[in-house]
């Protein structure tokens, strides 16, 4: 065999070397690209209709912008059962997760994972209290919320004087514990107001009827009730009903259910003060295309609440949650 035969061969081995590693590159950037287009939203917990709400948000959104979506949330809003959903996220790689995180410290390592996965993360409701993590946080605005509470309660007893009690969920919720301190700071406006303190109720229905009852044997002249989110709202209607006080103890809950709406229609809730998760959820997945695309991203976004009592339901349907998407 000649040299230039050789040369010839070499040449076009190389030529081929070359040619198979820039296909490699591009079944590589192919897979990247398949990667990027998926986003996955990780709520506080299942089957509620809040994160059901946000989650019609998120799916509407996200297939809008061309992504795949996957939905993961823990059976109950802990952060133990949130955090192996995170950690098995990263497997998957996709280019966001919008989370709300079950505990504002606990959920912090896992989500740092995300992070240094280069995944974008986007804080939807809840947030860590370490700023550093995710790209942007969208909530509503929970401590107006829960001054909102506290002058809509004070309106529906007038001057009578009486005692109130604020029924929280797990200390360490950013959410819930806003609300409460909005609450606080408002009702000492009111000096016919006696302002118990909180209770939580570990975000369990029959623990926020049985506290309602509890309270209402130490302090016969319980005049209102604040519950600071959707399972507390419903413990705290059931205690009310089962101890005759259905009414006669002003119930102010958070959040906008089915149930709750029913309960307020039917006199069992005196105001509700909603959210708008669906926004939330909407603007979570255009704050995540923001930070994929590198542009500029909004760090907070708060979105709005509204009270709404019996007389003006009809008025506020579009802030009543869903059940299904």
């Amino acid at each position: 065999m000649s040299t230039r035969t050789v040369r010839t061969l070499g040449l076009a081995a190389a030529a081929l070397l070359l040619t198979a590693c820039g296909s490699s590159g591009q079944i590589g950037d192919s897979g990247s690209a398949s990667t990027a287009k998926k986003m996955v939203l990780i709520p506080g917990v299942a089957a509620e209709p809040f994160y059901i709400s946000m989650e019609c948000g998120f799916r509407e959104a996200a297939k809008s912008a061309g992504y795949e979506v996957d939905v993961q949330a823990p059976a109950k809003f802990d952060a133990p059962l949130q955090t192996p959903i995170v950690t098995g996220v990263l497997a998957n790689k996709p280019a966001a997760v919008l989370i709300a995180p079950t505990d504002d410290k606990a959920l912090a390592g896992p989500m740092k994972q995300l992070k240094d996965a280069g995944i974008k993360v986007v804080e939807v409701d809840t947030k860590l209290q370490d700023t550093s993590i995710a790209s942007a946080t969208i909530s509503s605005n929970n401590e107006q919320g829960g001054a909102k509470a506290a002058e809509t309660l004070a309106k529906l007893v007038g001057d009578k004087p009486g005692s109130v009690l604020v029924l929280n969920t797990k200390a360490g919720t950013s959410t819930t514990d806003a609300r409460a301190k909005g609450f606080e700071t408002e009702i000492k406006k009111y000096p016919n107001l006696k302002y118990l303190g909180q209770q939580y109720t570990d975000n369990e229905p029959d623990q926020a009827a049985s506290k309602v009852t509890a309270t209402l044997s130490a302090n016969p002249d319980l005049i209102g009730v604040f519950a600071t989110n959707l399972n507390t709202g419903e413990g705290a209607a059931t205690g009310l009903r089962n101890a005759g006080k259905t009414g006669a103890v002003n119930l102010v809950g958070f959040d906008a259910s089915p149930k709750q709406v029913q309960d307020l229609q039917a006199g069992v809730v005196q105001a509700l003060i909603a959210q708008d998760p669906a926004t939330i959820g909407k603007v979570g997945v255009e704050q995540a295309v923001a930070a994929i695309e590198g542009k500029e991203v909004k760090r907070d976004t708060e979105t709005d609440l509204v009270a709404i009592t019996k007389d003006d339901a009809s008025a506020n349907e579009k802030y009543f949650y869903k059940q299904s998407c």
